[in-house]
């Protein structure tokens, strides 16, 4: 069996920075276990599969151990390869996911992501752990899909050395590590070493959280936000009440075949 492969860097503009994610178009979905291995081979944060359904598409993601019910990046470089490669003429495409139906549209050399909106909700006690896996303590907890922890200031945010072995026990798929950035609106770093992934180079999921509380945080709906990890990434943010918009450019860096 011969199956096309891509490797993109999401929230990228140009090759090397932002979010390396395997994409893989499929004619039919392989089995769970087959596409769980690819992924573990491919060792990105994340692969993701889609397959055409009607006027659109169904896309599944896998980190190296887990399927995961939403992915920003892996999202946002599916759709570069669709509205650029497999179908250019078409100026947006929706999928259909875990976490529900999903909308990427051009915005010139953009793309934008229609997404979930998931507001934290405050921790309601002190967390011993997440200032011991951060070295910090922060100013502010919350809690959605992942847990965010809000510090001072964008230094504290870049010289965190967390522990992992600690960070892995933490409640929350990962830990959101945020604050009011120095130039961009605000920054993070995002951690997941409970799924294989110790940081995460810019990671579009997280956004669901960080962008209703720094709208509300900063009166702002449109923001700016910047992970900065080692590669770095910046994001256009829209807060829209219900869903919130994510939006980064993407560069393909290799193409080819997988051989099983």
């Amino acid at each position: 069996m011969r199956l096309p492969i891509y490797q993109i860097d999401a929230f990228a503009e140009r090759p090397f920075e932002g979010n390396q994610a395997a994409v893989m178009p499929l004619e039919k979905w392989l089995p769970d276990d087959l596409m769980q291995s690819i992924a573990m081979e491919n060792q990105l944060s994340e692969t993701a599969f889609f397959v055409q359904e009607a006027d659109g598409y169904r896309i599944r993601w896998f980190t190296p151990a887990n399927e995961v019910d939403l992915c920003g990046h892996a999202t946002l470089a599916s759709a570069w390869l669709i509205l650029n490669e497999l179908h250019p003429d078409w100026p947006s495409i929706e999928f259909q996911s875990m976490s529900g139906f999903l909308k990427v549209s051009k915005d010139g050399d953009w793309l934008v992501l229609d997404f979930p909106r998931r507001p934290g909700v405050p921790t309601p006690e002190h967390i011993p752990a997440l200032e011991s896996a951060l070295g910090i303590t922060p100013s502010e907890a919350l809690l959605s899909r992942d847990l965010v922890a809000v510090l001072d200031t964008e230094d504290q945010v870049r010289s965190l050395k967390p522990d992992f072995s600690i960070m892995a026990s933490l409640p929350g798929f990962g830990v959101l590590a945020t604050a009011k950035g120095n130039e961009a609106d605000f920054v993070s770093r995002c951690f997941f070493p409970r799924d294989g992934i110790p940081e995460d180079p810019v990671t579009g999921s997280a956004h669901s959280t960080l962008i209703p509380y720094w709208s509300t945080r900063l009166n702002k709906k449109n923001l700016i936000a910047l992970q900065v990890s080692q590669r770095g990434g910046v994001l256009r943010c829209r807060d829209l009440d219900d869903r919130v918009h994510i939006a980064g450019k993407a560069v393909k860096i290799m193409e080819g075949v997988m051989l099983l």
